[in-house]
């Protein structure tokens, strides 16, 4: 069987998790799902890099010993991953790789003392004992050069352009690898394979970087200075720096090192793929690359190095600015697989994006709750209502084929099938080349190609009718096995959404296990057993959302306290907007309209909002209005609204219209514009 090893950095433990800890992640655990249905055997590490200065500092600035600081973070960031379903018990990464593991202490300083053991390119020793004295951020655990820092009017010590922090002058004794030596063989090996360094962007500003020259790397420090950290190999006052350290736990978490475990470090480390941010490339390429080279040992397939979340307004997110997007908002407010869709759909992967909650929410009202959840529900409830839970066959006889041109349908399935076989070839194709927003905007295609046909032919109305009973069957069949095929390209995205409605449409095969690129049309067998259809998608009420996320950002133990509390308010006619956003509004399509008997006021409408079925609702605008002038006009409906009878009919909403004049004439409100049938006014 086919291997794929894929990793995370391993983050770094002297803060707590953050927004990119759990995108870096996230993506990592979808391609993986991915793979997994492919049929490879795949291994996941993610985890924490926990040696260096800045441990040191993090641990005495929280009255902790080093142990005990990275012991928290990995705690504090195992719950976050466990939180967002990102754990072994949720089907999440196999290893959580600390570099304070004891098996990597050993197989680290094997990996140095194989690279020791070996010449550079130019025949000259790879490791080499000397003196250094230069500018050190310890944020960016490396000495910078006079590119690498600015020094401010007024400031004696240098800041790091990075992190825009004052250096730390360095001046000891290290050990270094002659990393000027490999230049040549960094610049062949990334030139002639355009997948090792991903996007090209970022390849060509690594190969931009090494044709500047490279400078021999130090990789220690003396114990003195820098105590918690793996010895050198038969030097006692010197611990292995970050990189050489951090790096080779993507080999000592699979077995590097240990007897026991070298087949399995062959078998995954041949197909090895990082996923990392941009702002750590050059050590995950540069650095790491060369320190393979020199141990003699293959260069992973890919590193590929995604961008950063941007805020609303384009700028970069941080403490300061009172823009960061917090995971326990996300918890609070969220779910899970709409967040993952999210970060999938909404990233070009490689590319910087932007991220608030308002977008999330939208995003996740707009494709989810009123997308593939809407086309779950109306395609499950009516095949529960029209034939009674039982898969129907999709056939159309030819004698039939008059009635589905009728209504718009075709009588064999050849349309809906080519969409979809299109979708799927284009979404494979996209998800190996991990281009995850385009290969979902392929899927929700065909979700608009299915909900297109469904309101076209309108299946409410072919159940009143037995000659158009088989274009009705059709319909049926075609909607649920396109969710099928939904349910099985979208699964390592949205893992527990699609199991949901995996096992509402009666399915029991394991769908982690469905391979996409397997896919068939008829996979349904009719006259099989439907499950029972519930809502997978919460529709998200954004502005109470948002106002409680401002609340709490104001205070939030008063936003407890004030949840707790009934306070009286005098009734002055004024509403809050907890109070308006209570009523929903929204746009209807008016398909129907006819006079009530017995009425000289009311008019009956079958109003699409979008739903499973149009709805009916009466309106006292007879008198003012024609019944077939208003066919097709878009309204505004509250729909929310408790339904009631008038002259023994049901209205289930009500029709929105200004009153004008000393008569009250009404006028109905509309829309200049296209809007989608269902959308909210706010």
């Amino acid at each position: 069987m086919e291997t794929f090893y894929i990793t995370t950095p391993i983050y770094y433990a002297n803060s707590l998790p953050h927004l990119g800890h759990l995108y870096t992640t996230t993506v990592a655990d979808v391609v993986r799902r991915y793979k997994k249905q492919r049929g490879f055997e795949t291994y996941f590490l993610t985890g924490t890099d926990e040696h260096g200065i800045n441990i040191q500092r993090a641990a005495e600035a929280n009255g902790r010993t080093p142990q005990e600081q990275v012991d928290f973070v990995a705690g504090e960031l195992k719950k976050l991953f466990t939180d967002f379903e990102l754990d072994p018990e949720s089907g999440g990464y196999d290893i959580f790789m600390r570099t304070t593991n004891k098996f990597h202490y050993r197989a680290a300083q094997k990996f140095w003392s194989e690279i020791a053991s070996n010449k550079t390119p130019k025949g000259n020793s790879t490791i080499y004992k000397g003196f250094y004295e230069a500018w050190f951020c310890a944020a960016c655990a490396e000495f910078k050069t006079e590119n690498d820092y600015e020094t401010v009017d007024g400031e004696e010590v240098p800041r790091c352009l990075i992190h825009e922090k004052p250096l730390d002058r360095v001046e000891e004794e290290s050990y270094f690898f002659r990393l000027s030596d490999y230049e040549e063989a960094l610049l062949d090996a990334i030139g002639s394979d355009r997948d090792l360094i991903r996007p090209d962007a970022r390849r060509n500003e690594i190969l931009s970087f090494i044709k500047g020259g490279l400078q021999d790397l130090s990789i220690s420090r003396e114990r003195k200075s820098v105590s918690w950290g793996i010895p050198v190999p038969g030097d006692d006052n010197h611990v292995m720096y970050v990189w050489m350290d951090a790096l080779s736990n993507y080999i000592t978490a699979i077995g590097y090192g240990d007897e026991e475990r070298e087949e399995n470090f062959r078998r995954y480390w041949q197909n090895a793929h990082h996923f990392i941010g941009k702002d750590i490339l050059r050590f995950h390429s540069v650095y790491w690359f060369s320190f393979l080279m020199a141990a003699g040992l293959e260069l992973p397939k890919t590193v590929y190095a995604h961008g950063m979340w941007l805020d609303a307004d384009g700028r970069k997110m941080g403490k300061t600015l009172g823009n960061v997007i917090e995971p326990s908002i996300l918890k609070e407010h969220f779910y899970v697989d709409g967040i993952r869709y999210f970060l999938l759909r909404e990233m070009v992967f490689g590319q910087d994006s932007r991220f608030s909650y308002e977008s999330l929410s939208d995003r996740s009202n707009a494709d989810l709750a009123k997308g593939l959840g809407n086309l779950s529900a109306r395609t499950l409830s009516m095949i529960d209502k029209y034939r009674e839970g039982l898969v129907p066959s999709g056939i159309i006889h030819e004698s039939r084929f008059i009635f589905a041109k009728r209504v718009g349908l075709s009588p064999d399935e050849q349309e809906l099938v080519a969409v979809i076989e299109l979708a799927l070839d284009e979404f494979l194709r996209r998800f190996e080349d991990f281009d995850f927003s385009v290969a979902l905007e392929a899927v929700w295609r065909v979700i608009a190609f299915i909900d297109k046909m469904i309101t076209h032919s309108a299946p409410w109305k072919l159940v009143k009718d037995d000659d158009q009973q088989e274009s009705l069957n059709a319909v049926l069949y075609r909607s649920l096995e396109g969710l099928r095929w939904l349910c099985v390209m979208l699964h390592s995205v949205m893992p527990e959404s699609t199991k949901e409605i995996w096992a509402q449409m009666g399915l029991e095969s394991d769908l982690s296990l469905q391979d996409p690129s397997m896919l068939t049309w008829g996979g349904l067998a009719p006259g099989s057993k439907i499950g029972t259809s519930k809502p997978v998608f919460p529709m998200l009420d954004k502005e109470k959302i948002m106002s409680e996320i401002e609340a709490a950002k104001e205070s939030p133990e008063a936003v407890v306290q004030e949840q707790k509390k009934e306070v009286p308010v005098e009734d002055d006619g004024i509403i809050g907007i907890e109070d308006f956003i209570k009523v929903e509004l929204r746009v209807g399509e008016i398909l129907e309209a006819e006079r009530i008997e017995g009425s000289d006021k009311l008019l009956k409408f079958r109003i699409d909002l979008g739903e499973e079925e149009p709805r009916q609702i009466l309106a006292g605008i007879a008198q003012h209005y024609d019944p077939d002038k208003v066919v097709g006009m878009k309204v505004v409906i509250v729909s929310n609204l408790k339904p009631r009878k008038m002259f023994g009919f049901e209205s289930q909403g009500m029709v929105c219209a200004a009153s004008v004049g000393k008569e009250g004439r009404p006028v109905l409100a509309t829309f200049n514009e296209d809007v989608p049938n269902g959308t909210r006014l706010k």
